[in-house]
Parts: C-alpha cells; structure tokens; sequence
C-alpha cells in the first residue's frame, strides 16, 4: 500500500468490464522493479496456495474415484487475458469474513499474515467454506502505519452473526468500478509498481479513491527471492 494524494475529477465513463486501459509502461514508462520508498512500504501477508483437486486412484472395476478435495479458491475476478495492462473491471461484492486492524510498516506483513491466520481458525471452527482469495483493503495510510481490513471471502455468512472470534464480523467484499493491474515479482518490489501505477493515473487525470485493494493470488512473502501474483484493484471517484 502507499500514501496517496490525488485530486477529484469526473468519474470514468461506463464501459463494459472487460474494456482494456492502454498498460503503464505505453504511457508512462517507469521501472516496476523500483526500490521500494521504505517510509512507505505497502503492506502485505501470507496466506494459503489456492487448494488442488485431487483424483485418487482409479477405484474398483476402472472406474475413477470421485474427488472429495474443495473447489479452487477464486479471484474476484476472471485473470486477465494480458496481465501486464491496466485492466477495467468490476468487482462483485460477495459475502466476507473480515477483521479490522492497524500496523506500523515495519510490522505489516508479520501483522497481516497473523490476522488472515484468525481469520481462516475462525473459519475452521464454524464450519464456513472459504471460497476466495485473502484481500487486503488498505483504509488509511500515515507516515507511521496503516489501518486496514483483512477480508477473506466465503460462501455465505452465518444467519447467526459473528462467531465467537474478536473483532472477527461478515460483510462484503468491495464492488463496483475498478482498475485493475497485475504485480509480478518480489514484494519489495510492489512499490515500483504502485509508482507506475500513479504516475499512469496521474497522466490519465483519473482520481481515485483514498484506498487500494490487494488480491494475493500467491502466498505473500517479504523474501527478496519468493516471486508473487498480486491483483492490485485501485478504486475510481
């Protein structure tokens, strides 16, 4: 996640969810392999690989034995045809098992990995199927730290509420308009990213909404050798 400061203009037009954005490096073509601004790194945290259906071993008499593994575990959205262009989509709101927090940067991704931790016990003990990736939505950023809401979607919410977890409640994932743009490669590396990012709206006088989405489509590592797949979703005024 980074600190933004972005003035208001128009709203983007209405324009189908699969419309494609010309990529940041047409327009404006910066390095996503910048070093990171370590007073502003973004934040991020492990989670686990999507689950693999199995298929055991041929059961009696030749016929294949059903597979008991769970579903894969789904983007929000489709992945995109060419992942290295900003991408126009709309996000889906779909049910949501969220925990609210804050972090020094420094403490980021230690802090998130541990709250998609809680979240995914949480999930265990009640008996509710996650069905999505672990997404944090990044709600304010200071010099110091961040607030954020660490959102892993699941098939449906309890009637009964919350479950006995602190801080643990059900909502919905953020939906509606989004930009939509690929990070691939280190985590350290997500700040170039960001930065090409910004200097693309900047260029396109698009304004954007005080928060960014991150999608882990990977399990998240701060290693300078673990390469990730990030969805990063940046949400239009």
């Amino acid at each position: 996640m980074i600190v933004l400061a972005l003035a208001a203009v128009p709203v983007l037009g209405e324009e189908p969810a699969t419309s494609k954005i010309p990529s940041p490096a047409e327009a404006n073509p910066l390095s996503t392999t910048t070093a990171p601004d370590t007073s502003a790194k973004p934040p991020g945290t492990a989670m686990p690989l999507p689950d693999k259906a199995l298929m055991p071993p041929a059961a009696a008499g030749g016929a294949p034995a059903r597979s008991t593994a769970a579903p894969a575990r789904e983007t929000l959205v489709p992945a995109p045809a060419e992942p290295n262009d900003v991408e126009e989509v709309i996000l889906p709101a779909k049910p949501a098992a969220i925990i609210s927090g804050k972090a020094t940067w420094e403490e980021a991704v230690s802090s998130l990995r541990t709250t998609f931790a809680r979240i995914e016990d949480e999930l265990a003990k009640a008996g509710i199927r996650p069905t999505g990736r672990p997404i944090s939505v990044f709600t304010k950023t200071e010099d110091n730290g961040f607030q954020f809401e660490a959102m892993i979607p699941i098939e449906a919410a309890p009637a009964s509420g919350p479950t006995t977890g602190d801080g643990l409640h059900f909502g919905a994932t953020p939906s509606g308009k989004a930009l939509r743009f690929r990070h691939a490669g280190t985590y350290d590396e997500i700040s170039g990213t960001y930065d090409t990012l910004i200097a693309y709206f900047d260029a396109k006088d698009i304004a954007l909404q005080d928060r960014f989405i991150e999608e882990y489509v990977t399990d998240i590592s701060d290693a300078p050798d673990v390469k990730l797949d990030i969805n990063i979703y940046a949400l239009p005024k």
